[in-house]
């Protein structure tokens, strides 16, 4: 079987996207099988590089009219394609007569342009431009969900479930416990991080709830000499100014988009993950946290509620006195501590390695194409 894989344009900022791409395609290719991946060429888009203003215009036509001769003429080859991600979902009706795959990560753009989702709300064109992305998830021959919160989302969405399918997800990078000295050396020429620390990792759109961390950090820091470490995207000039309010801000590290050795030198070494979303498809970071032995505390939204189950300390979003508890008992109580690490290992490699997910997405294939063989 002959796999095509579409991933994201390089300029469109959805970094755990591209990952996933990658991962995918290296995953394929050392089970043998035969895949490729493209994806959407900047061209005007390199006038502008940004993902936002008249960059995302430029980019606009760089992937919905440049790039489909690229597209129709290596989906010629293809037995299979694979659109990575749902934004790209609108493709299946350009490539007619192919057995598409989609992974579907979240409904929560298309919840937000239906006026679902008040901090998720959507342009006249956002609106238009999500229409277009459920038009091409119900012409896929299988939508692959990762939750069974978005599966539910996407069948209630949609009008119909029978091409649909839960592909939980599994480690985009093999995060693991690393040897005595390891976290230390790697993040030894970052200034600011001492131990013990809190971690978050993402970005500060609202349904991230960072100004929620901000809070429960408030609280620990109250009582514990403890600093908290943002990885991922800056915080904003509006978040700073609350964390100056509650006089946390000089206990403060920022780390703006770290590559992956320095994130797991990060779970290694944190005292626990701070996860206390809004909205999830699924939520990498928790599973990734766990897979370092790094204990997660996160709100108990329903995707984080299925991917974390017993293993992690769940409290409901209003809860943060109830989530700055559990991290001063981390702090304190190793008992408490060793067992979210173990029930975290072993939340990891029962469900969410990733020789399962691919196995899963393979099964997946054979659905959709049925007359080719993997």
């Amino acid at each position: 079987m002959k796999v095509l894989l579409v991933g994201n344009y390089p300029y469109d900022n959805a970094i755990s996207m591209h990952i996933f791409a990658h991962a995918l395609w290296r995953e394929l290719a050392s089970m043998g099988i035969d895949v490729r991946l493209i994806v959407p060429r900047p061209f005007f888009g390199k006038l502008k590089p940004a993902a936002t203003g008249i960059g995302k215009w430029l980019g606009y036509i760089d992937r919905y009219l440049l790039f489909l001769p690229l597209l129709r003429s290596a989906a010629a080859g293809a037995d299979v394609i694979h659109f990575c991600d749902h934004g790209s979902a609108m493709y299946c009706s350009m490539v007619s007569g192919k057995p598409t795959v989609v992974t579907c990560h979240d409904m929560l753009a298309v919840r937000g342009a239906l006026g679902e989702l008040e901090e998720m709300r959507a342009s006249r064109f956002g609106v238009y431009l999500q229409r277009w992305i459920c038009s091409g998830l119900k012409r896929a021959t299988r939508v692959a969900c990762i939750s069974n919160a978005t599966l539910e989302d996407a069948g209630r969405i949609l009008g119909r479930s029978d091409h649909l399918r839960v592909v939980l997800n599994g480690l985009n990078y093999p995060y693991q416990p690393l040897a005595a000295g390891e976290a230390e050396r790697r993040l030894a020429g970052i200034g600011g991080i001492e131990k013990p620390f809190l971690l978050h990792v993402g970005n500060s759109h609202p349904r991230k709830n960072r100004d929620g961390i901000l809070r429960v950090f408030a609280q620990v820091a109250s009582k514990a000499d403890v600093r908290m470490v943002f990885a991922g995207r800056a915080l904003g000039a509006d978040l700073m100014q609350m964390a100056r309010e509650l006089g946390v801000d000089g206990r403060i590290v920022q780390l703006v988009e770290p590559d992956s050795s320095v994130v797991e030198a990060l779970y290694n070494s944190a005292l626990a993950l701070l996860f206390p979303s809004r909205g999830e498809g699924f939520g990498w970071p928790p599973i990734e946290a766990q897979a370092c032995g790094c204990p997660v505390v996160a709100s108990d939204i329903q995707p984080l509620a299925e991917v974390l189950r017993q293993s992690a300390a769940l409290h409901s979003l209003d809860d943060e006195a109830g989530m700055a508890a559990s991290i001063l008992r981390l702090a304190t109580d190793e008992e408490y501590r060793d067992r979210l690490r173990r029930l975290g290992f072993e939340n990891v490699r029962s469900r969410f390695l990733t020789s399962r997910m691919m196995e899963d997405y393979v099964a997946v294939y054979r659905e959709a194409a049925p007359e080719n063989k993997v």
